[in-house]
């Protein structure tokens, strides 16, 4: 197979609208295959709160994990995925419980169809609850973090 035919299929797969090419001739292969770069994680802040919430009547149960607390931002999944702490099993997690935190800080990693997405915290504070366990399935918007804002 000759180099000008591969670079005429690569423009023909960059130029396309295609995503995967393969072609077959004898005993001659060929497979190209291109991802389209991942879409930029979005982290879905809670809009902010009027006024504090009363505190509970004794005996009251405290909120959920995934309910919405005065002067804290839930970090959601931005998409299904499998959670990690950890860029990857030997290393320390990006952060713990009472880490301050900036809107750069990497919270985890969502790993999607083998690709690595890196979930910022998009706010300061300091982590207040990891709601999710290391290697866990996500769903669409499902709270992973709780962050009390400064």
């Amino acid at each position: 197979m000759d180099f000008d035919f591969i670079e005429r299929l690569l423009t023909l797969l960059d130029k396309g609208d295609l995503t995967e090419l393969e072609y077959e001739s004898g005993k001659e292969r060929i497979r190209l295959s291109r991802t389209p770069p991942p879409a930029a994680p979005a982290v879905y802040a809670a809009p902010p709160a009027a006024a504090p919430a009363p505190a509970p009547a004794p005996g009251a149960a405290a909120p959920a994990a995934g309910e919405e607390q005065a002067g804290t931002m839930l970090v959601r999944a931005p998409m299904v995925g499998t959670f990690y702490r950890s860029p990857s099993p030997e290393a320390d997690p990006f952060v713990s419980v009472g880490d301050r935190v900036g809107p750069d800080t990497t919270l985890c990693i969502l790993e999607a169809m083998k690709v690595m997405n890196e979930i910022k915290a998009e706010c300061s504070g300091e982590v207040v609850e990891i709601l999710v366990e290391n290697g866990e399935p996500v769903e669409f918007d499902q709270p992973l973090f709780r962050i009390r804002t400064s």
